[in-house]
């Protein structure tokens, strides 16, 4: 674990703190989750069959419960054999029985950056802490992370008035954490491990040991805070999305990872104690692709949406691959990450005062004159080296002392076997003044070197390097400390680690829903972390991270802020109101764009990257219903019985279609439409229904945004909203008229003058009619 809060380790796994594979991550040490469903009957009384099951387990087997759920859902967590997992899977009431999955953990100025996106103009001078409690004010954020620091200044609760009546949670005690770490700001913390747990380093305490939760907490909610940096860098005034909300911490990752028992123990808490919107930066890997039944998350968040909360998780790290997307049950709202507008550059001057622009963040202390040697890692190889890229990517091991101390050695990144960090670490033994790493995708993501002399370029400014190097007799350079760029262009750009659709279950669904700022966001750090400490400094209070869990925090705050002026608004009204409102252009005024230069699509960035103040006022809402949700697990192989278990109530006359397949998953009442396996001359047909949630006469209009080779009707093509009729239907027919190669996308957008209500589309192709 050593070196695992360096930022470069972080930036490569955009903080999974854990490199688990597949089936680490199903390591379960004997733990089994007992899923059964809904906490009461369809008749609303307390499952007498959960706490049936559960008394005779624990008579046969005394210690073995870690956890019980009963408050969102029924079920419990406890160390079985495999024999008795397939024998309690069988007994009547219960879904499903699984083995306990570890999952990963996947600010200022980002915030600013979003409102002047949307043309709402920004008063650079630093708001009052009562002004901004208007946003947000009174709703409650439960986040499952890594603990919290409840020290931190974002946390304070200056000039909050009382907790709201409605909180039902509490303040655990634990090691260095009372009942007064927690006020009127932090007004809830929780932490969940098994019994006899060996992970000293962050076991017993809600206080966080990590720092992740910490900056997901502050970029949430923080209040705003004077004079935030990182070690001077990205100054400001560092403040939540929704300053006026509580936050309620459940700690549930340790350094081993965040088990889906204590996930769904937490949930089932949260649910109880009364959050309202509920954020995740967590998940599975891509690779695991859990379906609903063994889905910690996607369990835990359908019975937390039943109980009108919305919940917000982050998309994953695994891109640019298609179809690396998790969380993407519909009733979760899955955020993937962008850029804001400001670059920490690390420049590299070279001989003769040529300055090439470099990323990274840097506080070396060296010449600003280029008068180191500088050489090539391939150059520098071992006669006894016979393939040359271990050199070339400066692994550990492949230099003698003499060919690299005191110089700066310029290193390829065509592998992942290490580290920026452990690459320098080891040059740097051997006596090395500095490292110039040659990788696109690093580039663009601000990982920290501390104080050493390192810079990332890309592969067009490594190539001049490199040709500098072997046009010069005595090549020399040197890395200057990092400068912060501000209002850099383009902005957002969707970065390389951002994980794309689409979704692997079902092409009929489009996921990432929304994109929101993941790059480089500077929020609260745990003040006593010593591992990121620059040389001759302080721990820093506030620090710089990148990932989707940085994303995630961005629309949990948003959708605070809607819930807190639209209280009676269902999750999925609040999440349309998200989705509809997005934008799709970046600073240029051009379509946003992804890492590589390619128009970002919505496997990209969903509906488009999160507004401010859009979301607010957004005219119409898709509405997705609960029985929805419940006929998607119809489609996807759940018969009625199941449903009938997981499900708190359902409709008298609710059944499961005799015969339907993925395609009817496309007529759910979502934001997006997703079509697939479209032929060529072929015809599709899908239904929505809107809300009209402003004034009472309205009439909307259809403007459609269709790709070349696809025809698109919406029938009808104008919507009239009275006071006696709010809801109205329209139809989509999509017919391909051409072959295609790939998907297409495109949009349906309803307006009425005042609003834009926008549902991004995609049209999967058939492999017969490529």
């Amino acid at each position: 674990m050593k070196g695992i809060f360096i930022f470069f380790y972080l930036s490569i796994f955009l903080v999974l703190f854990l490199r688990e594979t597949e089936s680490a991550q199903l390591q379960s040490n004997g733990i089994y989750i007992v899923y059964m469903g809904a906490s009461v009957s369809s008749k609303g009384n307390p499952r007498n069959d959960h706490d049936q099951l559960l008394s005779s387990f624990m008579k046969r087997k005394k210690n073995a419960v870690i956890h019980s759920y009963s408050n969102g859902f029924a079920g419990f967590a406890a160390y079985l054999t495999e024999d008795e997992a397939k024998s309690i899977a069988q007994r009547p009431g219960v879904v499903s029985v699984f083995p306990d999955p570890v999952l990963q953990l996947h600010t200022t100025h980002s915030w600013d950056f979003l409102r002047y996106q949307t043309a709402v103009e920004v008063d650079s001078k630093p708001r009052s802490t009562s002004d901004s409690f208007s946003n947000g004010t009174d709703t409650i954020i439960g986040i499952l992370d890594t603990g919290i620091w409840p020290e931190s200044e974002s946390f304070s609760d200056e000039d909050m008035g009382p907790i709201p009546s409605r909180w039902k949670g509490t303040c655990m005690e634990g090691h260095d954490f009372t009942s007064l770490s927690c006020n009127r700001k932090l007004i809830g913390a929780r932490y969940y491990e098994e019994p006899g747990s060996s992970n000293t380093g962050a076991s017993g305490t809600p206080r966080d040991k990590n720092g992740h939760g910490t900056h997901v907490a502050s970029t949430a909610a923080g209040i705003p805070v004077k004079g935030a940096s990182y070690y001077g860098l990205a100054e400001g005034t560092a403040k939540g999305g929704s300053p006026g909300s509580r936050i309620a911490m459940y700690r549930v990752c340790t350094p081993d990872g965040c088990r889906g028992s204590d996930i769904l123990k937490a949930v089932d808490d949260a649910i109880a104690d009364g959050i309202d919107v509920l954020s995740m930066s967590l998940g599975a890997s891509a690779a695991l692709e859990q379906e609903f039944s063994v889905d910690p998350i996607a369990i835990g968040a359908f019975h937390a949406v039943e109980k009108g909360i919305i919940v917000v998780c982050s998309a994953g790290n695994d891109g640019p691959d298609s179809g690396t997307a998790v969380n993407i049950a519909p009733w979760i709202l899955t955020v993937a990450a962008t850029t804001i507008d400001r670059d920490f550059e690390s420049d590299v001057v070279l001989g003769g005062n040529k300055v090439i622009k470099g990323g990274g963040i840097n506080f070396a202390d060296i010449q600003k004159s280029p008068v180191y040697p500088l050489i090539y890692g391939s150059s520098a190889k071992p006669i006894h080296t016979l393939d040359d890229s271990e050199a070339r990517n400066c692994n550990p091991g492949s230099f003698q002392d003499d060919q690299v101390k005191g110089k700066i050695i310029l290193c390829e990144s065509k592998d992942d076997d290490y580290s920026a960090e452990n690459k320098f670490e080891s040059l740097k033994k051997q006596g090395a003044i500095g490292m110039i790493l040659i990788n696109d995708n690093e580039r663009a993501v601000a990982s920290s070197f501390g104080s050493s002399p390192v810079a990332v370029v890309t592969e067009e400014d490594g190539a001049q390097i490199l040709s500098y190097i072997n046009s010069t007799r005595n090549p020399v350079a040197t890395i200057l400390p990092t400068v912060v760029v501000p209002k850099y262009k383009p902005a957002p750009v969707v970065p390389y680690f951002s994980s794309r659709g689409p979704s692997f279950s079902t092409q009929n669904l489009l996921k990432p829903d929304i994109a929101a700022p993941g790059v480089a966001i500077v929020a609260a750090w745990p003040g006593n972390d010593t591992k990121v400490v620059v040389s001759g400094k302080g721990p820093p209070l506030y620090y710089v991270l990148s990932g989707t869990s940085m994303a995630c925090p961005h629309v949990s705050g948003v959708a605070a802020t809607v819930k807190s002026l639209h209280p009676s608004w269902t999750p999925s009204a609040i999440k349309s109101a998200i989705m509809t409102s997005a934008i799709q252009t970046n600073n240029l005024e051009a379509p946003i764009t992804t890492n590589s230069g390619s128009k970002a699509t919505p496997y990209d960035i969903g509906a488009g990257e999160v507004r401010t103040p859009g979301p607010l006022q957004p005219g119409l809402v898709y509405e997705t219903e609960i029985t929805d949700y419940l006929q998607y697990l119809c489609y996807t192989g759940y018969n009625i019985t199941k449903i009938n278990q997981i499900a708190s109530s359902l409709p008298a006359n609710f059944s499961c279609p005799t015969e339907s397949d993925s395609d009817s998953i496309s007529n759910m009442n979502y934001p997006s439409i997703a079509i697939s396996n479209l032929k060529q001359k072929e015809t599709k047909k899908v239904i929505r229904t809107v809300t009209n949630v402003d004034q009472d006469e309205s009439i909307y209009t259809a403007l459609v945004d269709a790709p070349s080779g696809v025809e698109v009707e919406v029938e009808p093509n104008k919507l009239q909203f009275t006071k006696n009729s709010k809801k109205v239907t329209y139809q989509v027919t999509f017919r391909q008229t051409s072959s295609a190669k790939e998907d297409m996308f495109g949009s349906i957008t309803w307006t009425n003058g005042k609003y834009k209500v926008r549902s991004p589309f995609v049209v999967a192709i058939s492999n017969d009619s490529q």
